[in-house]
Formats: C-alpha cells, structure tokens, sequence
C-alpha cells in the first residue's frame, strides 16, 4: 500500500478505483464525498437512484455500486456506515461492511487491472479507527495484489 496526499489525487492514475462510503440512509453532503460531487456528478445521482429504488435493488450495507465517470476512472459507492451520527451504538461506520465492499472493489479492480485510490475511508465522519480500517485495506485489496494507494489527508 502507499499512502499519498489527497490533494494530488487522480492527476494522471489510469484505470483507478476510488472507494467510498456511503450512508445506509440515502445521505450525501459532507466529507469526501463534496470532493467526489465537484468533480464528477454521476456519483452521487446514481447513489440517489440506487437508493430511491432500494426496495427493488441490492442496496445494503455491504453492497457496492460501481459507477464510471471517465473511460478509465470507477467511483465505487460503497455501503459502509449505518446512520450519520455516533451514539449508544458506536461510530456509524460498521466494519464487517467495509470488508465485504472492499472485497467487491477488489474483483473488480482484479477484473480490470485496475489500481485503487482512496482516502482514509470510514476514518472521518463516520468515526472509524484507521487502526481498524488499514489491516482490512491489507487483506481484502493489498494482500490480494491489488496495487493500493491512501491519500493522507
């Protein structure tokens, strides 16, 4: 894995992943995802599509949407956290959730030798610990021979 600066992210990276949590309750608004909206708007009106429909979909936690934004750049809107807001039940990011979307995120990038970026995910807003976090990034995508970059804020 290497860990990089989000500010110089997707500058000249091709056939590039870029994972992301996303909320099990059709949010959208803050944190990484602002980045995301700037520059692309495919992803946040798919998620929004996704999860209107949810009742006729996969749309869980654990499940993944893949959504193209250029011919070699993937947004990989991933089911990861479970409500906004930390509280008698812990942070929202929920961990076995971020294993299975990163295993998804992995097939693929397997599937089209592809590389992945992504920022600390799960590790902001959704109140993850990286020392959670990074031994799931090494075994679902790393480990697998996945090349895997983590911007650093």
């Amino acid at each position: 894995m290497a860990i990089g600066v989000v500010a110089r992210q997707g500058s000249s990276d091709s056939r590039g992943r870029r994972p992301r949590p996303v909320v099990d309750l059709g949010g959208w608004g803050k944190g990484f995802v602002l980045a995301v909206s700037r520059r692309w708007t495919e992803p946040e009106r798919a998620y929004r599509r996704w999860h209107r429909a949810r009742a006729e979909n996969d749309f869980a936690l654990g499940a993944v949407q893949m959504v193209q934004v250029r011919a070699d750049i993937w947004v990989a809107n991933m089911v990861a956290q479970r409500g906004m807001k930390t509280g008698s039940g812990g942070s929202p990011i929920r961990y076995e959730a971020v294993e299975r979307c990163l295993h998804t995120v992995a097939d693929q990038a397997l599937a089209h030798q592809a590389s992945v970026h992504m920022p600390r995910i799960g590790c902001g807003l959704a109140g993850g610990k990286w020392e959670r976090i990074e031994p799931i990034i090494n075994k679902t995508l790393c480990a697998r021979g996945v090349p895997t970059t983590v911007y650093a804020a």
